[in-house]
């Protein structure tokens, strides 16, 4: 693979970091905080997510094809910009039928980031070496996932739930400046 190539994977993959941490952050404390804080029962938890996998589901082809069309990089961005508003949002809502709401947009968001962001590791790298990228990006994509869950239960202790999840839409906008600055719309390999 040659230098520059490598180059924009490492890029990339710091530069989703943050937004990696945030979902580690959010996806395990989430649950509790329905229950706690909006006295949501396991059921409609699980219906809420439900929600937002189908609405994944769903979109996945749709989202896909905007990356297609748009750009591997726009829909990286806009799809980093719905997490953080998602994140935000939750932080105000007082019952699950506004979290319900949220999954709606949520599960666009992670249609779109699913997508775009295994198309630019795709078209970045040659078919020799595809596998390998995914796998640079996935570790990237771990790594929040050990940091996230630990920190995210950690400030929920000592912000709070709705600072938490204010904290963690922070992150994604950092990554998503981090995005725009340092990330640029890869060559499609064959």
């Amino acid at each position: 693979m040659e230098k520059e190539v490598k180059r924009t994977l490492h890029v990339f993959s710091v530069a989703i970091l943050p937004f990696t941490v945030c979902s580690g952050m959010v996806y395990s404390v989430l649950p509790i905080y329905f229950s706690l804080s909006l006295g949501a029962s396991t059921t409609q938890i699980g219906l809420v997510f439900t929600i937002g996998a189908a609405v994944a589901a769903l979109a996945s082809p749709s989202t896909g094809r905007l990356s297609d069309r748009f750009g591997r990089r726009r829909v990286v961005l806009a799809s980093m910009a719905g997490f953080a508003a998602a994140f935000a949002m939750y932080a105000a809502i007082n019952s699950i039928v506004e979290a319900a709401l949220i999954q709606i947009l949520e599960g666009a968001t992670w249609a779109a980031l699913g997508s775009s962001a295994s198309a630019y590791i795709a078209d970045l790298a040659s078919s020799e070496e595809r596998g390998w990228a995914l796998g640079v990006y996935h570790r990237s994509y771990y790594a929040g996932w050990i940091i996230g869950p630990a920190l995210g239960g950690y400030l929920a202790d000592v912000v709070g739930f709705r600072g938490m999840l204010l904290v963690g839409s922070g992150l994604v906008v950092i990554g998503l400046i981090a995005t725009c600055l340092c990330v640029k719309e890869p060559r499609r390999h064959p």
